[in-house]
């Protein structure tokens, strides 16, 4: 009998990252090189491309009676479209409400990641920021996007003289928003737009200083003097997406900012109320997967306990029936155990997709807006982000080629584009759900003061982009969050669940190559001289019907020593060490002993694999006459703004973003933040090409 109580925990384990002291002692020559490549890629993007032009991803407004049902199959229903673009955004229908379930009064602190956004080009790693409160965090980027407001967002004067400047010792000069700063030649460029008049030079003398500039002002838009009839800049998401890809890709400001990243709601607490039916595996009675199948009555649409028990709320939906996740019977922090995210103006979460490319669903507590950009899951388009990875950092990918794992780089969506990848945006505001989909490269930033939280799912579709991650994870030595095998072997224990013909084919069709794999690699070591011991050995069988916590630490201890791939259905030893085991593709790099002294475990004969495949064949022939949901064709035609996004495209022109902090703050006046301070967020105007 199933135990009934709380899910145990596992956190994932962390990337294992090449050896990071090749970056840490790279020669001069080489930084130069690196600097060099860096002011390269600048000079090849082509800022031409205006950002409003990228378009917007798809948005859907379900029904009371659509979003009633479960999310995923209302996900599965809007997929033929929104995976076209990657990622989509659903809104909720009036009455949509959610208690906010944190304690904004707690003690409780949360760590920070420090982000010099004007080097999120160049794939260097965040390093530590503050450990803030709720409340000390809000305290803290409300005064942050005041500063920024402030600054950059004075009302226009009824004068034609220029306003006051704000010079720096570079010789840079920021005002009304705009940043100048001399080139070599006395030029002025201004936030990386256009070459502007030279800065009058300054007599040096005993009294001056040869960084002494003259206060100038140029206007954001023309390079023209401020006249009276201009209008003032307003708060906007188009406005601050402007600024702060001319921070990203000019680095004409040093900005840094402490973003509260991967926050752990098992031990911080979720804001999303937790069921009291046992569906999330942070609920002190999470039940076994047989009673959230129960037909147990739903609560009414807005009330308290539809909250708690809807699978909208994140804590839930990784247990939906449709989701493949709820096998996990093991909280996995990030995949089936949300994560908060508080962010602050400009804080960025840069350009990923999932562990083992799920998908993956974000809500929009409080605060202000977010800015996402989505890349179409093909794989046409992911390799094409590579490849600009590639071009544009190639010496830091020869020392770290897993970057793209580190999720520590951001270039510009239209450098995207003009390198030929497809990209689109999404503005998600308050109360809004974001979708991502299998394979699919996401990132963006935020606007001002918010709060977030994300957790994965995984529909039975998701079976193709599973064995490309696996494989892509064997390539790169990357554990993964959970054994493909064990997951891919587990669906098809569960065969009679399967909903369609074309989920019954691709299973077949992976068990199958699995099997053939498997096979003939037997055979292959067997007649090289490894001992088969399967016979005098008695192994533990795989236990299929769920991945609990004992399954788990059983898989630990059978990673493969060089490709960390879990081997689930059998693995080579050595009497060399009690611990060492490999996968029987690289069973040759274990250790120099004689193949005599090496020996095969095998957890699963022939017979079961060949029944596993039976099984979905049956399943898939009482299948023939339903009608089942076609896959997606992948088709490579430019995007265009999806149907539905006239709305969020002037929202984004016009929308005054908020600066307010997400609770009441009992010092309403917020200190003045030093631009010194590099833990907090600030912001210093710099020559362009910041590395040191």
């Amino acid at each position: 009998m199933d135990q009934i109580g709380p899910s145990p925990k596992r956190q994932r384990v962390p990337t294992e990252r090449y050896v990071q002291s090749l970056a840490q002692h790279r020669s001069r020559s080489e930084e130069m090189e690196l600097k060099i490549a860096m002011e390269n890629s600048k000079s090849v993007q082509s800022r031409d491309t205006n950002l409003a032009d990228i378009p917007f991803g798809p948005v859907f407004h379900p029904s009371v009676e659509e979003f009633s049902q479960d999310p995923l199959k209302y996900i599965e229903a809007i997929r033929p479209l929104a995976e076209k673009y990657g990622i989509c955004k659903i809104v909720p229908p009036a009455g949509w409400d959610p208690p906010f379930a944190l304690d904004v009064d707690s003690d409780k602190t949360f760590s920070t990641k420090d982000q010099s956004i004007h080097r999120l080009q160049e794939g260097i790693s965040f390093g530590d920021g503050k450990d803030y409160t709720i409340k000390g965090y809000q305290k803290m980027c409300s005064g942050w996007s005041k500063e920024w407001k402030a600054k950059n967002y004075s009302p226009a004067k009824p004068t034609n003289s220029s306003p006051p400047a704000t010079a720096f010792s570079n010789g840079s000069v920021i005002s009304n928003g705009v940043t100048a700063v001399p080139d070599l030649n006395g030029s002025v460029i201004t936030n990386g737009l256009c070459p502007a008049p030279p800065i009058p030079s300054t007599p040096s003398g005993p009294q001056s200083s040869r960084h002494e500039s003259t206060s100038v002002h140029i206007s954001a838009q023309t390079g023209s003097t401020n006249l009276a009839h201009d209008e003032p800049k307003k708060f906007t998401p188009e406005n601050l997406e402007r600024e702060y890809w001319d921070i990203v890709e000019t680095q004409t400001q040093s900005i840094d900012v402490d973003y509260g990243n991967d926050v752990d709601t098992d031990s911080f607490g979720s804001a999303f109320p937790l069921s009291d039916k046992g569906r999330s595996v942070n609920s002190s009675n999470f039940l076994s997967q047989s009673s959230v199948h129960d037909d147990l009555a739903e609560p009414a649409f807005g009330s308290d306990d539809y909250y708690k028990e809807t699978f909208w709320n994140l804590n839930n939906i990784p247990n939906s029936p449709y989701s493949v996740l709820r096998h996990l019977k093991i909280g996995v922090n990030g995949i089936n155990v949300p994560w908060l995210y508080f962010g602050c103006l400009f804080s960025t979460f840069c350009w990923h997709n999932e562990d083992n490319y799920m998908y993956s669903i974000n809500y929009h507590h409080k605060g202000a807006p977010k800015q996402w950009y989505g890349v179409p899951g093909t794989k046409h388009d992911a390799d094409g982000v590579e490849q600009v990875f590639k071009k544009f950092l190639s010496i830091k990918m020869r020392d770290v080629p897993d970057l793209l794992h580190h999720i520590t780089t951001s270039f510009s969506p239209r450098l995207l584009q003009n390198e030929g990848v497809r990209v689109c945006k999404i503005l998600q505001k308050e109360g809004e759900f974001v979708i991502t989909f299998p394979r699919a490269f996401h990132g963006g930033f935020s606007f001002g003061p918010n709060v977030g939280e994300a957790v994965n799912f995984a529909l039975q579709d998701w079976i193709p982009h599973a064995v490309a991650a696996n494989e892509r994870y064997r390539s790169f030595g990357r554990p993964s969050v959970f054994s493909h095998d064990r997951l891919v072997y587990t669906m098809a224990h569960h065969y009679k669940e399967l909903r369609t013909k074309e989920i019954c084919h691709n299973l077949i069709q992976e068990l199958t190559r699995l099997k053939e794999e498997e096979l003939l690699l037997r055979k292959k070591l067997i007649s090289a001289g490894v001992r088969d011991v399967s016979g005098d050995v008695e192994l533990p069988p795989n236990r299929l019907d769920k991945l609990d916590d004992e399954s788990a630490d059983y898989d630990d201890k059978r990673l493969c020593h060089s490709c960390k791939h879990i081997c689930f259905f059998s693995a080579v030893c050595c009497e060399c060490s009690d611990s060492k085991v490999s996968c029987l593709r690289h069973s040759h790099y274990m250790c120099r002993c004689h193949i005599s002294r090496k020996f095969m475990l095998v957890w699963t004969p022939e017979e079961e694999m060949k029944d596993a495949i039976a099984n979905v064949r049956k399943r898939m022939s009482e299948l023939e006459g339903s009608n089942s949901q076609s896959q997606a064709v992948p088709t490579y035609e430019s995007l265009v703004d999806a149907p539905g996004t006239e709305k969020d495209r002037e929202e984004y022109k016009v929308l005054e973003v908020s600066v307010e902090p997400l609770c009441k703050i009992e010092d309403d006046a917020v200190p003045q933040l030093e631009s010194s301070d590099v833990s907090v967020c600030s912001s210093v105007s710099a020559a362009s090409g910041a590395l040191a």
